[in-house]
């Protein structure tokens, strides 16, 4: 049963990763529920017509990932929630490191799962914010093969130059995506420090990388 889960839970987090953090904003005041529901629709159809990467082609993914999902995500703020107080003990060559690093992990773990992307779309659950509201979230329902899977967005309003909504977090199945890595992560600062966990990740990549 918690195979399963965890199976099914991988298969969602990457088409979150993929579904959600889809193209560029065209316009700073571009509502997040609809930021959401356009990219979601755009990009299922770019990965159902790229066979490349729904079989998992690495340097495939890390394009769309740089090219076309990194612009709509707060990435610092998600890597520095995740690695938590041991953010700020580490300089800021240990935390550019943090981040290439955690974002290689997310693409490498995560890769496997594009080729379950076939007919799902997603449901925008009514939005329960204000106009003035800087935070919000963003609930969805992703449906297809088998039961209905909740996948909801934190996303912030960003100011000044690349303005618009960023998404920092996102939560899969009742699970949030950074509070699974932020406990796993204080026990390697805890017992190795800054440098211990970035180089915990770097194996970790390196023997995902091994086994393909």
């Amino acid at each position: 049963m918690q195979r399963r889960f965890l199976g099914r839970l991988a298969t969602t987090t990457l088409a979150a990763l993929v579904l959600g953090f889809g193209l560029p904003a065209r316009a700073a005041d571009e509502a997040p529920d609809g930021l959401i529901l356009r990219l979601s629709t755009e990009v299922l159809d770019a990965v159902r017509a790229d066979k490349s990467i729904k079989t998992g082609d690495i340097d495939k993914i890390m394009v769309l990932v740089d090219k076309t999902i990194m612009p709509n995500v707060n990435f610092k703020r998600m890597t520095a929630a995740a690695v938590g107080p041991g953010w700020r003990q580490a300089s800021a060559p240990q935390q550019q490191r943090l981040q290439e690093e955690f974002k290689t992990l997310l693409v490498r773990t995560y890769a496997g799962a594009l080729s379950q992307v076939s007919d799902q779309t997603i449901t925008i659950k009514p939005l329960r914010a204000a106009p003035e509201d800087k935070d919000v979230l963003v609930r969805t329902e992703v449906r297809g093969r088998g039961d209905p899977v909740q996948l909801d967005y934190r996303l912030e309003k960003t100011p000044g130059v690349g303005a618009g909504w960023k998404i920092y977090n996102l939560n899969v199945l009742g699970v949030w995506l950074v509070d699974t890595y932020r406990t796993q992560f204080a026990q390697e600062i805890n017992a190795k420090g800054v440098d211990g966990l970035i180089a915990t990740l770097a194996a970790r990549n390196l023997s995902n990388a091994n086994k393909r």
